[in-house]
């Protein structure tokens, strides 16, 4: 299964800035740069919005312990106002959570379950996601669209890019890019015109035999309706309070 780590990797990767060419570790290395390019401009163009909604539909592999393939499928959807507010709905095979984020206070809601768990947040959506990850190995949903375009990003870490050509995701006009990195290739469709969007994205990995896939695509609304309790819970008369502790690790939809 594709570790939360190996896709944390991949978001730090795409900054918003050129890539140079190169050779990838004594091998020849293909590096386009309308593909370099590209990525550049949708990690500036994405690190600039300040209000968002996002509807990712998501399918991914896991592979079992006798290498056989197993698909879940689901959908999360993101409201996000940066750089304090956040709200993630999560609909999957294996589960359901909402995720509120008021910019003090983290909380994740089961809502068949009935419980949910709050915790003391620190004042941006980057930082929540360092603390989360750090602290209860827990991923927030869809965090690449908030890491790409960040000026500290490993850029070494891709190793080729090329341009494939036009394409459409549900019926917006693309240009499909491919990349690829040590134990990881990867592909994304990026809108064209003024609003390079990341529309598609596609994560194979290679360092298991099995190669399991990640495929995300991703419906955009850049003036999103939301009233100022949307980001803060409130917590049913039949809802019981859990720690963090007690939380499933990670989301087994929502990890990007």
């Amino acid at each position: 299964m594709m570790k939360h780590r190996t896709r944390a990797a991949i978001a730090l990767a795409l900054a918003g800035t050129v890539l140079g060419g190169g050779r990838a570790a004594g091998q020849q290395a293909v590096m386009d740069t309308a593909a370099t390019n590209a990525l550049g401009r949708m990690g500036q163009y994405l690190a600039q919005l300040t209000e968002m909604q996002v509807n990712a539909t998501i399918t991914k592999e896991d592979v079992l312990p006798d290498g056989q393939k197993v698909q879940t499928s689901g959908t999360a959807d993101l409201v996000a106002v940066r750089p304090n507010r956040l709200r993630v709905a999560i609909d999957g095979d294996r589960q359901q959570r909402l995720l509120l984020y008021d910019g003090t206070t983290f909380t994740v809601w089961a809502p068949k379950l009935r419980y949910y768990a709050s915790a003391p947040a620190p004042p941006s959506i980057i930082q929540l996601a360092d603390t989360l990850e750090d602290r209860f190995n827990i991923e927030l949903p869809l965090v690449d669209l908030f890491r790409w375009g960040t000026p500290n990003a490993p850029l070494s870490e891709i190793r080729g890019a090329r341009d494939i050509g036009p394409s459409a995701v549900g019926g917006v006009t693309c240009e499909h890019y491919a990349f690829r990195q040590n134990g990881l290739d990867w592909e994304v469709w990026i809108q064209k015109g003024e609003h390079p969007l990341p529309r598609k994205l596609v994560l194979n990995t290679l360092n298991d035999p099995a190669r399991p896939q990640y495929t995300a695509t991703y419906t955009w609304n850049l003036a999103p309706s939301y009233g100022r309790d949307s980001f803060t819970f409130v917590a049913p008369p039949d809802a019981r309070a859990i720690p963090f502790s007690q939380m499933r690790p990670a989301y087994a939809l929502g990890q990007q």
